[in-house]
């Protein structure tokens, strides 16, 4: 089966009150082991240890361990396993991942007050998704637009500019997703017929099904954390932090997704393919705070608590979406059947994750050995999408307010979907000199989506409204193995570390259940990453 390929897009509008769906919004949720080479390589587990400047946002108080100041920074290479170039993305990116600086102010003998600032690549989108010549039957993009109208989710008609939009209950449908746009309008067809003096239009898809398809996307960008502490350590017993975080979003994808077709005799019905590119741009800001305590004075065995609020993202986000039709579907524009169709949007919404807890442990042998544990969890089924509803301006404080609320259809299939997240990080370090350090970790996240969860079109939601592609990934849990090397001259420091991270899922170019006759299977696919991180520091 041959790939189509798309070149241009045309503008087919632009509305402001908008939001996503569970799935689009949910690669925004958790974020990647990393940061200093030190701190991936112990597998993330210093909450309670400390005296890392990558815990500053996951237990800010582990930056009040820091009893000089320091300066670090960090970068290496991102290496995705099994996959070939696309959209020229490679499977080998250079990524610039830590910068940072402690400033240490001595209060007494034995207290501080610290300052610090780092920034850090929370996630990196850079991802290759392929699926080849996947096997269907009974079903494709096109018989989804004609069954959710044969079910009575929408009905088709016509609107004023002469465009097929699906109407629910006299108004616009908003389960009518821009993916049915584009197949009701470049597959549907028309017969005209008069009754009673009076010309009739019926409206249909003439929806035939795909034995095969081919999907390729290319995921870039990143979340950019920007966190300032201000943490204490008192008695060299207590130690407290509190760090407000501002995260930068950018990420796009492009994607290309092709159907052959056939009719119900095993004749060739011809292609019919969608490319469509994603862009989501904004920032967030959450508040993290934590503690870290020794319970008995006598020895270095300290517990850490840690919260952190959720962040509350103001995003926008624009598509250019087009199909191209070489199949023996279409509509008659004009004397001829159309070949090809385009849509785009730009909207502005709102996000909100939930909320993170996290409970750790630390000990130290001596000088020569430390060891770390940490817990996280997070209820990501909790986390909202928010519909904008517009502004109101303050005459007293002369600025504007934006409004939003919580798209509470969206919410309810966010809670089906989605899991309570649990983080369990385990490291360990060995000097057996004190310039010289290896380090061991182990990371592992649990699912964050059911395995039967469905990305369902057939909500009437803004989610739905605006969403241009209509597949999804059930990823399953996430296992990190870590290892690393540090050495110390002097002020300077070398770390490095690398990191393997698996995870596998299950991949559906739509959803399953519209039509319990059709072989929709989930493809097997996977994300394995390696990563070669370099840290340089300097204490003073």
């Amino acid at each position: 089966m041959k790939k189509i390929y798309f070149a241009a897009f045309a503008l087919a509008s632009v509305m402001p009150v908008a939001a996503q769906d569970t799935y689009e919004s949910g690669r925004l949720l958790g974020s990647d082991l990393n940061g200093t080479a030190r701190y991936v390589g112990m597998g993330g587990a210093m909450e309670a240890l400390g005296a890392d400047i990558s815990t500053i946002s996951t237990n800010p108080a582990g930056i009040g361990l820091f009893r000089h100041s320091a300066v670090s920074a960090s970068m290496g290479l991102v290496s995705q396993q099994d996959v070939n170039k696309y959209d020229g993305l490679g499977k080998t990116n250079l990524s610039f991942d830590q910068a940072g600086f402690v400033y240490s102010l001595r209060t007494n003998r034995r207290s501080y007050i610290n300052l610090a600032f780092n920034y850090h690549k929370s996630r990196n989108f850079d991802q290759i998704l392929s699926v080849a010549d996947h096997a269907i039957r009974d079903a494709s993009s096109n018989m989804q637009t004609a069954l959710k109208d044969q079910r009575g989710d929408y009905k088709l008609d016509y609107n004023k500019d002469g465009q097929l939009i699906g109407f629910r209950g006299g108004s616009e449908a908003y389960n009518f997703s821009q993916m049915d746009w584009l197949n009701a309008n470049v597959l549907s067809d028309e017969e005209r017929t008069t009754k009673d003096g009076k010309e009739v239009v019926d409206l249909f898809l003439n929806p035939i099904a795909a034995d095969t398809y081919n999907f390729d996307r290319a995921h870039r960008g990143w979340i950019a954390d920007f966190d300032f502490n201000i943490s204490g350590n008192s008695n060299d017993r207590f130690f407290w932090g509190v760090t407000v975080g501002i995260k930068s979003v950018k990420y796009k994808g492009r994607s290309g997704y092709a159907e052959g077709l056939r009719f119900m005799d095993g004749e060739d019905a011809g292609i019919v393919s969608y490319g469509d590119e994603r862009k989501i741009d904004g920032t967030g800001f959450d508040i993290k705070a934590g503690v870290i305590f020794r319970p008995v004075e006598s020895s270095p065995f300290r517990i850490g608590l840690s919260v952190s609020t959720p962040t509350w993202y103001d995003l926008k986000s624009s598509n250019l979406t087009a199909i191209s039709n070489e199949s023996a579907m279409g509509a008659l524009v004009d004397g001829g059947y159309t070949t090809d169709g385009d849509i785009s949007n730009t909207y502005k919404f709102k996000y909100f994750t939930p909320w993170k807890f996290g409970v750790s442990l630390g000990h130290t042998i001596g000088t020569s050995i430390a060891l770390g544990a940490s817990y996280e969890y997070s209820a990501y089924g909790a986390s909202k999408n928010r519909i904008n509803d517009g502004s109101s301006y303050d005459w007293y404080y002369d600025t504007y307010y934006e409004h939003s609320h919580t798209d509470e259809l969206m919410k309810h299939n966010t809670e089906q979907v989605m899991k309570g997240v649990s983080t369990l990080k385990l490291g360990a370090e060995f000097k057996p000199v004190p310039e010289l350090a290896i380090r061991l970790g182990y990371n592992y996240v649990t699912a964050a989506y059911e395995e039967n969860g469905i990305r369902d079109q057939t909500i009437n939601s803004l989610g739905v409204y605006y969403a241009s592609t209509s597949d999804y990934v059930n990823w399953k849990g996430t296992n990190r193995i870590t290892c690393g090397l540090g050495y110390k001259a002097g002020p300077m420091n070398i770390d490095l570390a690398y990191q393997y991270s698996g995870t596998n899922g299950k991949f559906y170019p739509f959803q399953p259940d519209l039509d319990q006759a059709a072989k929709v299977q989930a493809a097997d696919v996977s994300n394995k990453r390696h990563q070669v991180l370099l840290t340089l520091g300097y204490t003073f």
